[in-house]
């Protein structure tokens, strides 16, 4: 199976054969797989080099002429180093465009600190406007990309990363979708967390809602999996900052009384490098830990 990136390259250079209206920008990440889309559309593939605020500067010019450009690199570089750039030159200017992250929260730990962004999602929540994207599987992936260039001139974020569920399921780029049924709960599964979260959830009476378009966040599904379980008692397990979501599903819930337990990637700076499996499960985001974490939130139901 190809990586969410490596689908991400073939797909846009497709998408910049068909659609003249599309522009991508690099700053060198990623750049090897764009050769042949560079020499052939030179004119709106752009490489900055390592100048990230220019990177999210030229898309902002380019949207500013007609342009629907696609602008790309590690999301710690992509959100939150040049996010003057992405509040003025897209927000402000009152234009749109993709923004397609890579290395997640710590797809690569030998990378360091610099190179891990678990707050993105939550950086972009204090602008208005955002829709985002975490696909959990390459087909997904695909979809949504798809989706976010077609999306006029509105503002996209694509979170992909290394860590992928082992089958794609059908979205939408819109609401959640209901995968397992139950009385006991609701556990909202972002992304690549749904196979941790069905593992961990295996024999437990909860409802596991997916979601790889988490903004706008789908109040009413969230809203009809408690009422059809019975219970408000809701767990968000997020592949980024814990509790970043947790804020939309209480305001979903805000007529009724209800309990949340908002999983994610915690605050605490991991300074060993390691692999992408160990930081999992030094979060408490692999299943045993999953599992342990929502049962004891489900059985302290008063």
């Amino acid at each position: 199976m190809d990586t969410m990136r490596e689908r991400f390259a073939s797909v846009t250079s497709q998408l910049l054969e068909e659609d003249p209206r599309l522009a991508l920008v690099l700053a060198d990440i990623g750049a090897a797989g764009f050769t042949e889309a560079e020499e052939r559309h030179p004119d709106r593939v752009v490489n900055v080099g390592i100048r990230e605020q220019l990177l999210i500067g030229v898309g902002g010019g380019m949207a500013l002429t007609g342009l629907r450009p696609i602008m790309h690199t590690f999301a710690s570089f992509l959100v939150e180093r040049p996010f003057e750039q992405v509040k003025l030159d897209l927000g402000h200017q009152g234009v749109g465009g993709v923004l397609v992250s890579a290395g997640a929260s710590h797809d690569w730990p030998s990378g360091g600190f610099t190179h891990m962004a678990p707050g993105d999602v939550a950086l972009l929540d204090t602008l208005d406007g955002w829709t985002v994207h975490v696909p959990g599987h390459p087909d997904e992936a695909e979809t949504l990309l798809r989706h976010a260039a077609a999306a006029g001139d509105d503002k996209v974020y694509v979170r992909l990363s290394l860590q992928a569920n082992a089958a794609p399921r059908p979205v939408d780029g819109a609401g959640f979708h209901t995968v397992r049924e139950g009385r006991d709960g609701v556990v909202i599964a972002v992304g690549p967390m749904l196979d941790p979260v069905l593992a961990a959830t295996e024999g437990l009476a909860v409802t596991v809602l997916y979601a790889t378009t988490v903004r706008p966040f789908d109040a009413a599904a969230l809203r009809a999996a408690a009422g059809a379980a019975g219970t408000s008692d809701v767990v968000i397990v997020e592949p980024c900052l814990a509790g970043t979501s947790t804020r939309l599903a209480a305001e979903a819930l805000e007529d009724r009384p209800h309990r949340l337990l908002g999983l994610g990637v915690g605050r605490r700076e991991l300074r060993r490098y390691g692999q992408l499996d160990e930081h999992l499960t030094a979060h408490g985001l692999d299943p045993r830990s999953l599992r342990e974490r929502i049962t004891g939130f489900v059985s302290a139901r008063p």
